[in-house]
């Protein structure tokens, strides 16, 4: 911004709110001169977009990021705050303040550069046979180091047995998206080869020459290829059952054989194997014989390559100018690095977010404002309910068990009751950044096992730390989540209406709500069993209706030479629908007790429609475009608002859309589903 402008932007600002005071509309976020029914999106945040250019540090930059902005604030005055004064040992604010200030020494980093791996490389490149490669594989678990394996494994919920926890394998190997390695377009395969010469790099950035670099590189993309083609594609992913295969610990080492399963597991702290499922059997069966075949100088300079690139945040300048140059600027096409403050606020985050979370919530959370939270809850519900009555294509059995699924729904807001406890978990300001991390990855796993091992499902636990600009579903536990850092503008304000806090945190809650009956959730059944609780034939009906919705986000351009991928967003598409649908009805039941009236021009139900749209603005690179409709389960904001609206009624009466509008869909060709 030009400091010539500041004066006039903020006299604008004062008075375009104070003409809006008490709607939540922010009238320079506009763009009237494009009409409603010929670009929803521009019409309600093409002011926004221009006022708000895409910054350098930005591939996406949009409502979400100005919230979790002014949280990284907040946060960075915590910990700094934490940072300046001496600590007790041992003390959360100990640790928190010399994990901030090890993150900001770049001093002492790029003194240090990649000596502080390299002991771990030379320890791959010292291995000589397959099965000393196995035990120092299993060595660097017990110590931290991110060496990574062909496979992920996770401890989690059951789907068929939704309050015991299982160990799960499942399909992995690659370090980027599996599309780049399989799919021959232009684009992707310019990904791929920009990853090849970021390996080269980054091994240069260790001393080694550039053939070998070269050598190490393809015999790494060689194998990250094999197994990327040996597993399955994100929507595929997306069938709970498809991706389910419960066996006998017995059975999986007779099905699964070629490796060490008991000193593995045991290394881990995973003891007493009764069961457990492999979601891509065949994806792991590549793995075993990549292990198996692969020669021993392959092996270890992939191996190398999990633990060059798990630490490249921590290894100075150079290489983390590397680092970002190829995952932010090539990837997403962001243009400068992050300021060396928010990384470290990040990394804070990332290490002891509930310790942080809690000093937040304390700071910045009012009750008041969770007291209003479980009132909107409690109002969705009763809307869900009703539209669940309304369905005719529903039968009477269905709409049952759906009130049973939606009266044991499990609402978390602002932060959860019992805190994580981080008493054993050690930062030494002593040691550098990378064997920190190292402690700390020792300690997450060993905390990780003790709370889910042989231990039933806790219910209490979040996913998401209370600061977190976000929301979510979990259909094993039945529950939606709402942390405190979402609640706040655009997605919910104290001083505005129900028009806008319905249409804006309204449409959260409902669209959370909504995941419970979407096309992953609705076959978890209320107990968050995976079950098909559905009356004979309403299963059909309802994927007839949801592949209207898929139909519609498929034929979208999101680039002139890349469509929507409707398979892929489905879940999410439904959510937004649903949740507009639950929102706006529990808006309608709200005006019935407290009518609002025409403000500034807008009605209550248009308003309703603007502050939906508001959470929504953004501005994105083509390349970040390019790569989320790639991965991202969620369509891009303009086609969560250009994409959503015209497939309900409500938004063409309230703003008089017309079969004569560009953004016109005719009834018959709208979801029917809520």
């Amino acid at each position: 911004m030009k400091v010539k402008h500041i004066i006039p932007m903020i006299a604008m600002t004062i008075s375009s709110a104070a003409m809006a005071q008490g709607i939540g509309i922010r009238l320079e976020n506009m763009n009237k001169d494009v009409k409603p029914g010929t670009d929803f999106y521009q019409y309600a945040c093409g002011g926004w977009m221009k006022n708000n250019p895409l910054g350098p540090e930005y591939a996406r930059f949009g409502s979400f990021n100005t919230v979790a902005e002014e949280n990284n604030k907040r946060i960075r005055e915590i910990i700094e705050e934490l940072a300046s004064k001496k600590q007790e040992k041992g003390s959360l604010g100990q640790k928190i303040g010399d994990l901030y200030a090890l993150r900001m020494d770049s001093v002492r980093q790029n003194k240090e550069g990649v000596t502080p791996v390299m002991a771990d490389l030379n320890r791959v490149a010292a291995v000589k046979t397959l099965d000393e490669l196995f035990n120092l594989l299993v060595k660097f678990g017990e110590e931290g180091v991110g060496c990574g394996d062909l496979w992920g494994a996770y401890i989690g919920a059951d789907m068929m047995s939704s309050k015991d926890n299982i160990l799960e394998i499942s399909q992995g190997g690659y370090s980027i998206e599996r599309d780049y390695y399989v799919k021959d377009d232009a684009a992707n395969k310019a990904i791929l080869e920009a990853y090849k010469e970021h390996i080269v790099k980054m091994f240069k950035l260790t001393g080694m020459s550039d053939k070998d670099a070269r050598v190490k590189m393809e015999n790494i993309v060689a194998l990250e290829t094999t197994m990327a083609r040996a597993g399955k594609s994100n929507v595929e992913l997306r069938d709970p059952a498809a991706n389910y295969h419960k066996m006998s610990y017995a059975q999986f080492k007779k099905d699964f054989k070629g490796y060490n399963w008991d000193k593995y597991f045991n290394s881990q702290g995973i003891t007493g194997i009764n069961h457990l499922s492999v979601g891509q059997p065949e994806a792991l069966k590549k793995a075993l014989e990549v292990w198996n075949t692969t020669t021993l100088g392959e092996l270890k300079d992939y191996f190398q390559w999990q633990i060059l690139e798990g630490a490249g945040g921590m290894l100075g300048d150079k290489v983390y100018a590397e680092e970002f140059d190829f995952h932010s600027r090539i990837m997403t096409g962001a243009k400068e690095q992050q300021p060396r403050w928010k990384r470290s606020v990040n990394s804070v985050n990332g290490v002891l977010g509930e310790a942080v979370g809690k000093m937040y919530c304390e700071k910045y959370f009012p009750a008041a404002n969770k007291a209003r939270m479980e009132e909107l809850v409690k109002n969705l519900q009763i809307a869900l309910g009703e539209r669940i009555d309304a369905q005719e294509w529903m039968s009477a059995a269905t709409k049952k068990a759906a009130h049973e699924k939606l009266d044991a729904f499990y609402v978390k807001i602002g932060y959860p009751d019992q805190w994580r406890d981080y008493s054993k978990m050690t930062i030494d300001p002593a040691k550098n950044l990378y064997e920190n991390m190292k402690e700390v990855s020792k300690w997450a796993h060993k905390d990780f096992i003790a709370r889910k091992w042989k231990k039933p499902v806790d219910r209490n636990e979040w996913h998401m730390t209370p600061q977190t600009v976000n929301a979510y579903y979990n259909p094993t536990t039945n529950e939606i989540c709402f942390p405190a850092g979402i609640l706040q503008y655009p997605f919910f304000d104290m001083d505005a209406d129900d028009a806008f806090n319905y249409g804006a945190i309204g449409v959260v809650i409902g669209h959370e709500m909504s995941h419970g009956f979407d096309d992953q959730g609705r076959q978890f059944d209320k107990d968050g069993n995976f079950r098909d609780w559905w009356a004979a034939g309403d299963g059909d009906k309802y994927n007839e209706r949801a592949q209207v919705i898929k139909d519609f986000f498929s034929a979208i351009k999101v680039l002139p030479d890349l469509n929507g991928n409707g398979d892929l967003c489905c879940g999410e598409n439904l959510g937004d629908h649903g949740g507009l649908k639950f929102a706006y009805a529990a808006f309608k039941n709200a005006m019935k007790k407290k009518p609002l009236d025409v403000k500034e021009g807008f009605t209550p139900e248009q308003r309703f429609f603007l502050a939906y749209a508001g959470v929504w603005a953004q501005n994105i690179t083509e390349a970040e475009i390019r790569r989320l409709t790639n991965m991202d389960p969620h369509s891009l904001g303009e086609w969560r608002v250009n994409g959503a609206l015209p497939l309900i009624d409500m938004w063409y009466e309230a703003f008089g859309i017309t079969k004569d509008d560009p953004m016109y869909v005719a009834p018959e060709k709208r979801v029917k589903i809520w």
